[in-house]
């Protein structure tokens, strides 16, 4: 895959490129990026999607999910042509239409401590939609141990939360230090649960793909060390600091 830019793709990007603070070197940059996403559901579509028509040059995509009708009011990349399909399957399909110069990698199993290591190392950035503790944990550890910048987000009813890691920062907190307790209820992000508000999922997937953007960048400002929450139903929004825990594991 070239990092050069051809005449199509500057049509296509022009206006990414004419903003002082990407250009065509920051449109390379894009082209450039590996990003592995984790869970491709009502937060993974979105992230997807637009890293997609950003122009990122790969990404990976993992989940081992069909496609069922509840899905679809949220997971902007499904329809119902598609129930009982691959999620990976379908949504590589769907990218490749979009922009069909960005690689993509499906695997279509379950994240696990046997498989984390093999495939997180291979990309810089990793995008974290899944939607359970123990998964979120696993990718929390893994990111750590190979330093790679991870962008967790969660959604349930009306509220959303985005964390931002940066590993290679030996400063960062990491997921463990906020979620200190090992045996959280996966209720509270299970929207089989407490249900969710279809365009919730969309902006908060939105966000997290505008993270990695700016990472892949080096723009503007990160949540390293913070959380933050948006109460979409009242249109609050705040930030707050996570400290580093002492016992933590990102301490060793």
């Amino acid at each position: 895959m070239s990092s050069e830019l051809d005449k199509k793709e500057i049509e296509r990007f022009s206006r990414q490129i004419i903003l002082k603070n990407i250009g065509s070197l920051g449109q390379k940059k894009i082209k450039n990026a590996k990003v592995l996403i984790i869970g491709v559901g009502g937060l993974g579509c979105s992230v997807a999607e637009f890293l997609t028509r950003a122009g990122v040059g790969m990404l990976g995509i993992i989940d081992y999910d069909m496609v069922n009708l509840s899905n679809i009011h949220r997971q902007s990349l499904y329809n119902t042509e598609d129930i009982k399909k691959s999620k990976v399957k379908c949504v590589q399909d769907k990218l490749k239409r979009i922009n069909s110069k960005t690689v993509v990698k499906s695997h279509n199993i379950k994240i696990n401590k046997k498989n984390s290591s093999k495939l997180i190392k291979q990309y810089d950035f990793i995008v974290d939609g899944s939607d359970n503790f123990k998964t979120k944990f696993l990718i929390n550890d893994f990111a750590l141990k190979f330093k790679k910048f991870l962008i967790v987000g969660a959604i349930s009813k009306f509220d959303g939360h985005i964390f931002t890691y940066n590993f290679r920062n030996k400063n960062t907190p990491c997921l463990r230090c906020f979620f200190q307790e090992e045996n959280i209820s996966d209720e509270i992000l299970n929207c089989e649960y407490e249900g969710v508000l279809g365009t919730v999922a969309g902006i908060i997937g939105t966000l997290q793909a505008n993270e990695v953007l700016k990472q892949i960048l080096n723009i503007g400002k990160n949540l390293d060390g913070q959380i933050l929450i948006l109460d979409l139903l009242n249109l609050n929004f705040r930030k707050a600091k996570i400290k580093k825990q002492k016992k933590c594991l990102c301490q060793r």
